[in-house]
């Protein structure tokens, strides 16, 4: 099914329309705003100082009232708060175009915090009714499609609101922002219900109280609370590089307001098409692997805009045609190559991380990690202003605040997966999963979506721990031999992936012990723990007797086991079939790689009955495989 006919269901249209038209209206009445500043201001850093006092205001209600948003998109149902934020926005705009009439900047800026405030009340409903009204399947499309959708409007808020501009039409200004908002009300009325999820929840409405209380629901997962803090600076990377693009193309490129509505409308294009092709690769899952590839871009195309060859000052500003036809077509066309790239790469880098938090947020708290999440989103972005505009106090020009922007960017993303190793390794994953091998899951939701389980699984090679890792939603812990962490990449990536070394007891009984120890620590953290009860990797392509040692984990923290059977990987390149593994060449082949598995066995089961399970799943997993021809790999 095509990932657009998601737009025709009633459970996803009207949502997406409403936030299609809201984004619309923001970006329409901001862009002409901004740019109108720009070019009137006397100064670059005049308009420096008024377009990111602009971009602050509009982002410090988020601060100020995402935790009571929060509250009451998990407290009410949410389609109901959507229409009253709605009608809200019609009165916000009528303010708006009094100050485009009057003149009065005091207005406009009113009128920028208000719809602040809206876009803050608005944005835990958004993001929380998805998971309601959308399966876990298409969680990654939908999230893509709003991205999508999101700056479609802000390109064509950019184009109009630059072509208002232009001609200072302030009455057609003025229908415009007033109109779209009131077909926003009017396409809400469409929004199916989403009942409340925590409907007895008391209500808190100050906003320092529920910042600490959002914090402490959000870090009882450290994987929730570090992707907040991904998403949070991707806006403050997306802020700064909006924010000065106004500035960046009168006083760097020499373009005209013409130029400026062509580069946000690239910049807001690719945006676009970075969701699309985010959703294409992912191939419909949560797929974190993406994340790390969007930062590398996001740095890397960026930094490359301050190594360009600029007009000098005193040609005079240029329009679109000018700039493309004249002797600086090149620089023109390597900038906005530059900023396409930015924006394909991050929708790499955010769309997965809107997806991640959606699924494994609790349901009964979900509004209130996406108002935590704007919180910080909020104090990134308020920081963005205020540090550029210190930036340009110090004497830095436009092109010096974008290239320090880019290396902070590198810093903080390397910082990020450090901490998020699970990023790190999904992207190890679907690199290989992308060019060596097709893999092929069933079962995969017998792994639980929270709690603690031990996974079970047959040992053929020496990357099973990559197919596991593949098949599961969810960071896995491996168990492995002490050995394995003596190789310089593999050692770092498993130390990373907080694998867990162990030993028999005739090599180290301490180490083993030690292993017991963390595996119990990993379970009753509400961690998956995978353990190959053979012991060792087959030689002979038959399953091992499972050894009790499985047993003895459970019998101290009693959690649910899955067995997983992995067919395909015997005779690769990292089997031991013919031999030591990895000690030929690999060849092209028809590989196809599969993981069944299968229902929760209860802690009591013994290894003999883990055993039996993982021994049908292989015989279930051949039997499908002889039915269906094997899908084309590049590579044993």
């Amino acid at each position: 099914m095509s990932m657009f006919n998601l737009l025709a269901r009633k459970r996803f249209g009207p949502f997406f329309g409403v936030q299609f038209l809201g984004a619309l209206n923001d970006n329409l009445f901001k862009n002409t705003m901004v740019i109108l500043f720009a070019f009137r201001a006397a100064s670059e850093a005049e308009s420096g100082l008024l377009t990111n006092l602009a971009a602050g205001l509009f982002i410090l209600p988020f601060f100020l009232f995402s935790g009571v948003a929060g509250q009451i998109a998990d407290k009410y149902e949410k389609s109901r708060i959507m229409r009253i934020i709605k009608a809200a926005e019609i009165g916000i705009m009528l303010i708006g175009s009094v100050g485009f009439f009057t003149g009065h900047n005091v207005l406009l800026f009113l009128t920028l915090f208000m719809m602040g405030v809206h876009s803050a009340f608005f944005g835990p409903a958004k993001y929380s009714i998805l998971p309601q009204h959308l399966k876990e399947g298409e969680l990654m499309t939908g999230n893509a499609l709003v991205e999508m959708g999101t700056f479609l409007a802000i390109l064509i808020g950019t184009l109009a609101g630059g072509l208002l501009a232009g001609r200072q039409d302030i009455r057609a200004i003025s229908a415009a922002i007033v109109g779209v908002a009131i077909l926003g009300y009017l396409v809400s009325l469409k929004i199916p219900a989403a009942p409340a999820m925590a409907p007895g929840l008391k209500l808190s409405w100050n906003p320092f109280t529920q910042t600490a209380v959002l914090t402490r629901i959000i870090r009882k997962k450290q994987a929730l609370f570090n992707s907040v803090l991904g998403i949070s600076w991707f806006w403050y990377f997306g802020a700064t590089l909006l924010a000065q693009l106004p500035n960046f193309t009168k006083h760097t490129l020499h373009g005209d307001e013409s130029v400026v509505t062509m580069l946000l409308a690239i910049f807001s294009l690719s945006i676009g098409v970075g969701s699309i092709l985010c959703a294409k690769l992912s191939r419909g899952e949560i797929e974190l692997g993406l994340v790390p590839l969007g930062a590398l871009g996001m740095t890397v195309f960026s930094a490359d805009l301050a190594f360009i060859a600029y007009p000098p000052a005193g040609v005079g500003l240029m329009g679109v045609g000018a700039l493309l036809q004249g002797p600086w077509l090149a620089s023109a066309i390597r900038v906005m190559a530059d900023l396409g790239m930015v924006g394909i790469s991050g929708s790499l880098f955010i769309v997965p991380l809107y997806a991640l938090i959606q699924s494994r947020a609790d349901e009964e708290s979900r509004s209130r990690v996406i108002a935590a999440n704007n919180i910080f989103n909020a104090l990134f972005m308020v920081g963005s202003a205020l540090i550029t505009m210190v930036l340009f106090k110090i004497g830095f020009n436009t092109v010096e605040v974008l290239f320090f922007t880019a290396i902070l960017n590198l810093a903080v993303a390397a910082y990020i997966f450090l901490l998020i190793p699970e990023f790190v390794m999904r992207f190890v994953v679907w690199i290989l999963a992308s060019t060596i091998y097709r893999l092929s899951y069933s079962g995969r939701d017998n792994v639980p979506r929270n709690g603690p389980a031990v996974i079970v699984a047959n040992h053929v090679s020496f990357i099973d721990w990559f197919v596991i890792t593949a098949a599961c939603r969810r960071p896995v812990h491996f168990v492995m031999h002490h050995a394995m962490f003596r190789n310089p990449f593999l050692g770092w990536l498993f130390r990373l992936s907080k694998a867990i070394p162990i030993a028999p007891a005739k090599e180290d009984a301490a180490l083993k012990e030690k292993a017991f120890e963390t595996i119990s620590r990993e379970l009753r953290d509400d961690n998956l723990v995978c353990i190959f009860p053979e012991g060792k990797i087959t030689y002979d392509g038959a399953l091992n007797p499972f050894r009790p040692g499985v047993e003895r984990i459970l019998a101290k923290d009693a959690v649910p086991v899955v067995p997983m059977a992995l067919t395909g990987l015997w005779g690769s390149f990292f089997s031991r079939k013919g031999g030591k593994a990895m000690a030929s060449v690999p060849k092209p082949s028809r590989r196809a790689i599969s993981v069944a598995i299968g229902a929760p066995m209860p802690a009591a089961s013994t290894a003999e009955a883990m055993e039996t399970q993982v021994r049908a799943l292989l015989g279930e997993a051949v039997v499908a495989a002889g039915a269906a021809p094997a899908p084309k790999a590049l590579a044993e």
